[in-house]
């Protein structure tokens, strides 16, 4: 079934289905949204179609005459023309064996039958970007291959005069290779501590999953860890000492565990791992002791002893648990029982869940916090390295209870963004920040160069109604809309990159600026920030933090600004606490700055009266350590 006549196409794809209205019925739908189709009612036809105009995907149906989709598939595969061609099961067969055997033939992906048009244009486009991916790669890999054929060609017919010529292209060649080997260290690590992020965790946590539910002797168990009083140490020494107390609670928990375990850092104080392949549900109870023995002794810090506790969740593997994240959810419920009563550890059970409900109360309570104003806005500067005058604030929302006082971000943000209280918690604070805004415009404490910064949750940005609650909050506060920068976080925009860049490209049609916040911990997609309308990178301050007198991390900072300017995307650093990262980061390049080393959050009153001073900060290229 050819379709002449159609407009540029997404795709070619091949459609083989013994069923004519099926057929019929995917190809209209699939040429509809853009793709070239040709379709074929029986194996023979698929093989040769394929062999005469490879496509770029095929949809094979399974149950067929004569010759099904799994031999189908079995002869593509063994031909050298037709052998990468990625094909797509549509069948409805829903049993496993149907599943797998459809993968060891060679498929790549498999939807039941009936399914929903927008499941099947979805894996379609998945499949084709990574397989323009994977083209892309071999290419550059070819290209870089040839380029040192070329190279090595010509050396050898160099005289000993250019050796030297050698030495350099194998150091430039070598110093690449490093810095890539750290980019890609980088994206499944956590910067601070070394260990796997959340990201690597999942993977291994995935692979154990599966590995029980076809064998349940393979059991294994999740720890889900949080340092006690870390917040404290935070708060009241520093984040310079938070870090280094994380650091040494890392090597800690390395000592503890046997080469075959995994140990991740999720994030702030929160580290998970992963006891695989376990004989006993002992060795879980064992190991959390042994962490416990071992965050016994004192942190040492200038002459300061640091004493932190652990709180452990422990979650077993069981036939209940389908997904990973109910395994991390459990485990995480089972620590804040043991947080809650004083244990270092606690096993998870059923009846933990009910403890939950507590969560409804903070739920209620920010319900009311609006409506009572019980939320307030502290004001971060942001300082321009060129001129060292303010260049902007990030607004920074505080939670005044009137029982417990003031609560931090951290405990009640995670809730309002799974309720989806974010949405109008986040519009309160974009309407006062614009309002604070206007206010010091008007006392003439800033001029209009200056922006305010506001985060932006995932919830808000996948919102349909985002760009007319912005509309209608700039026009009731009078606020210039280039005033306003937006931060947003790299999960928000990768989760969707599509309806991302459409929801980007209306905000920048308003003159609102955009920003990424915390780059670096979360996909650190480098390749896509050229399709976004991105003006800021924040780079995360766990980089910062990093860089010591030594040139630790420098050369990773540099690489992010170094693209970023090639991008034409301006760079601020967060999390900056000495004068010698604020003079590294002015050598940089780097445009903006913030952190306590320039100032710490202030209320609206006290950065008035901070702006009316006009505060300028010394910027110096010259610190030597």
């Amino acid at each position: 079934m050819n379709n002449p006549g159609q407009m540029s196409s997404k795709g070619n794809l091949l459609i083989v289905d013994d069923t004519l209205n099926n057929l019929q019925l995917l190809s209209n739908s699939l040429i509809e949204e853009g793709y070239k189709v040709r379709g074929v009612t029986n194996g023979p036809m698929a093989i040769t179609a394929a062999k005469t105009i490879p496509p770029d995907l095929i949809l094979l149906d399974i149950k067929m005459p004569d010759m099904d989709g799994y031999e189908v598939c079995k002869h593509l595969k063994l031909n050298t023309q037709t052998k990468d061609i990625p094909v797509i099961f549509l069948s409805a067969l829903d049993d496993v064996l149907d599943k797998v055997k459809a993968f060891q033939v060679g498929g790549i992906d498999y939807i039941t039958k009936p399914f929903h048009l927008e499941e099947v244009i979805a894996r379609i486009e998945n499949q084709l970007a990574l397989t323009q991916a994977k083209a892309e790669i071999t290419k550059l890999n070819n290209e870089l291959e040839h380029r040192v054929q070329v190279r090595t060609q010509q050396l050898q017919n160099m005289n000993q005069q250019l050796m030297s010529t050698n030495k350099r292209l194998e150091s430039e060649i070598l110093e690449r290779q490093k810095i890539q080997k750290k980019l890609l260290h980088m994206a499944s690590h956590d910067a601070l501590t070394g260990l796997p992020n959340r990201v690597w965790f999942m993977d291994c946590l995935i692979q154990a999953l599966e590995r029980f539910k076809s064998n349940d002797k393979c059991e294994f168990a999740v720890l889900f860890m949080d340092c006690d009083r870390f917040k404290m140490v935070n708060d009241s020494l520093g984040h310079l000492v938070g870090d280094h107390v994380l650091i040494s609670v890392a090597r800690r928990l390395q000592s503890c565990l046997r080469s075959s375990e995994v140990l991740a850092r999720f994030g702030g104080d929160e580290f998970a791992i992963l006891i695989d392949r376990m004989d006993d549900v002992s060795i879980a109870i064992n190991l959390a002791q042994k962490i416990k023995n071992s965050l016994t002794w004192p942190f040492h810090w200038d002459r300061q002893e640091i004493f932190l506790n652990a709180s452990i969740g422990i979650v077993f593997s069981t036939p209940d648990y389908q997904e990973p994240e109910q395994l991390l959810r459990d485990a995480d419920i089972a620590m804040y029982r043991a947080k809650g009563s004083h244990k270092s550890y606690q096993i998870f059970d059923a009846f933990m869940r009910q403890n939950t409900q507590k969560r409804f109360q903070i739920e209620t309570d920010l319900r009311l916090a609006v409506e009572n104003k019980e939320f307030v806005l502290y004001y971060q500067p942001i300082i321009s390295l060129e001129t060292g005058y303010i260049s902007g604030f990030e607004a920074l929302i505080r939670w005044q209870h009137p029982q417990q006082g003031f609560i931090s971000p951290g405990a009640f943000i995670p809730i309002a963004e799974e309720t989806g209280l974010i949405v109008p918690i986040g519009l309160w604070v974009l309407q006062e920040a614009c309002t604070q805004f206007q206010y010091w415009c008007k006392q003439g404490w800033i001029n209009h160069q200056v922006k305010m910064s506001v985060n932006l949750s995932v919830k808000q940005f996948n919102q349909s109604t985002l760009i007319d609650q912005i509309d209608r909050i700039l026009l009731k506060t009078n606020c210039d809309s280039k005033n306003i920068k937006l931060e947003i976080t790299e999960s928000a925009i990768m989760d969707n990159p599509e309806l991302a860049t459409n929801a980007l490209e209306r905000l920048k049609q308003r003159e609102i600026q955009l920003s990424i916040d915390d780059f670096g911990t979360g996909y650190s997609s480098l390749s896509y920030l050229h399709r976004f309308p991105i003006d800021t990178l924040k780079i995360d301050r766990s980089f910062i933090s990093r860089i010591r007198e030594e040139g630790e991390n420098a050369e990773i900072i540099e690489a992010i600004i170094t693209l970023a300017h090639h991008l034409n995307i301006s760079v601020t650093a967060e999390g900056v606490e000495t004068d010698f990262q604020l003079a590294q980061l002015s050598k940089m390049g780097c445009e903006e700055v913030q952190g306590y080393f320039i100032s710490k959050p202030l209320d609206g009153v006290t950065m008035g009266s901070l702006l009316a001073t006009v505060p300028c900060w010394k910027i110096s290229e010259d610190f030597e350590a």
